[in-house]
Formats: structure tokens, C-alpha cells, sequence
């Protein structure tokens, strides 16, 4: 089942044209590299992927939303089920772990603290942070914040997950366990779009590649 769907679209930062004629899919399941130079474009297609950038032309369809037709009220449904990792992290570093997390539980629209705390549970035990939980951010490892970021991302269990430049700061054997870590969610169902230029990765945990090059998207197979 395609989870991301991209036809003839452009990708635009502002009014300058960032990537032309982009086609590419991808499915339930799958974990693709997507691959350039700084400013080659990779940010901007995440970006117009959960919608923070508008799609103008083209066609584009992400989690059984359209890009080109979205309301901006319809947004938050779409981000619903995307989950999102960034390279900085983007905790609240003035609340725990659990805070952090029931605040974004809260925004997509749940209230029953029973729930939520079970919830929270069940997505820290999948990254083994469970014994974090009451910690604050700043009293944990890079490695350590960006599992609870991994963490955030699955905890509405997404069918997608956009993950930009996630091992970044990190350490070759914390970049290792994030890798394997992501590598399970995408073994169980969910399909990951990873931007990296850490090409030991790459050659590390091989997998399906796209490539943005000179305002095109290169699919390697």
C-alpha cells in the first residue's frame, strides 16, 4: 500500500524553485535514504511532505491526504499521522519525558490521563526509555533524547515517519543503536523516509535510496 504518493510535482521554498518534476513512492513498510548535498532540497520535500511547505503543481497524496487540495484546518489530521524526527531533537526542555509526550497527546485531541500514561508507556517501552520517564531533557545523553524523540514520533502509531538528519549529532555507536532502532519500527509496518549525508550509515544498513540532485530527485533502486 503506497503511504507517499508524488507526481510531476514541484517543490518550492518561498517562490524559488527548489526540485522539478518529482515522482516517487513509497510503501507501507518501506525504508528509503533520501540522499544530496546541503541545499540540495532534501528539508524542503520533508517539509512539503507534512505540509509545512504548500505543494503548488504536481500531484501529491501523503497518509490519504492531498497536498495540492488540503485545507489548512484538515493540516493537524494529516500530521496526525506522520510522525516526525528532527536532527536538534525539539523537546520542552522545561517538562519530563512524560510531559513532553502528553503534551503532544493532548494537541491531537486526547484527555483521559489513564490513557494517556498508558499510551506514554507503551511508546517508551518500545525504545527502552521506560525508566526515564519523570527525567528532564537535560539530563539525558543525545542518544537518550533523541529515543524519546523516536518515541514522540511513534506514539499515535503513524503509518510514516519523516526523519531529518536524525543521527546527526550523535556519536558512530549512539547512531548505530538509533539506526537498528528505527530499522524495527520500519520491520513492523511503517514506512520511514530518512534524510542523512552520513554515507557509513548508508553502507552500514543498506536500503532503497533517492537523491536530490541539481532540482530532480534521482531514484538509485
Amino acid at each position: 500500500m503506497s503511504i507517499v504518493n508524488l507526481k510531476n510535482a514541484s517543490i518550492y521554498q518561498d517562490d524559488f524553485l527548489v526540485l522539478e518534476n518529482v515522482s516517487f513512492n513509497l510503501n507501507e513498510g518501506e525504508f528509503c535514504y533520501l540522499i544530496g548535498d546541503t541545499g540540495s532540497g532534501k528539508s524542503s520535500l520533508l517539509k512539503t511532505m507534512y505540509a509545512e511547505l504548500p505543494l503548488k503543481n504536481g500531484e501529491g497524496e501523503v497518509s490519504g491526504h492531498n497536498l495540492i487540495t488540503i485545507k489548512n484546518k484538515n493540516i493537524p489530521f494529516l500530521r496526525r499521522k506522520i510522525g516526525i524526527i528532527f536532527q536538534d531533537f525539539q523537546l520542552l526542555n522545561d517538562r519530563s519525558v512524560k510531559d513532553n509526550l502528553s503534551f503532544v497527546l493532548n494537541s491531537i485531541g486526547y484527555s483521559n490521563e489513564k490513557e494517556i500514561l498508558n499510551i506514554i508507556n507503551q511508546s517508551l517501552s518500545k525504545v527502552k526509555m521506560l525508566n526515564h520517564i519523570n527525567k528532564m531533557p537535560n539530563e539525558l545523553s543525545g542518544g537518550e533524547q533523541q529515543k524519546i524523540c523516536i518515541a514522540r514520533s511513534i506514539i499515535n502509531n503513524p503509518k510514516l515517519i519523516l526523519a531529518d538528519e536524525p543521527t546527526g549529532n550523535l556519536d558512530p555507536s549512539t547512531t548505530k543503536e538509533i539506526m537498528m532502532l528505527l530499522k524495527e519500527i520500519s520491520n513492523n509496518g511503517t514506512a520511514i523516509l530518512m534524510a542523512t549525508h552520513e554515507k557509513n550509515i548508508i553502507n552500514e544498513f543498506p536500503s532503497r535510496m533517492i537523491e536530490c540532485k541539481d532540482k530532480k530527485l534521482i531514484n538509485h533502486q
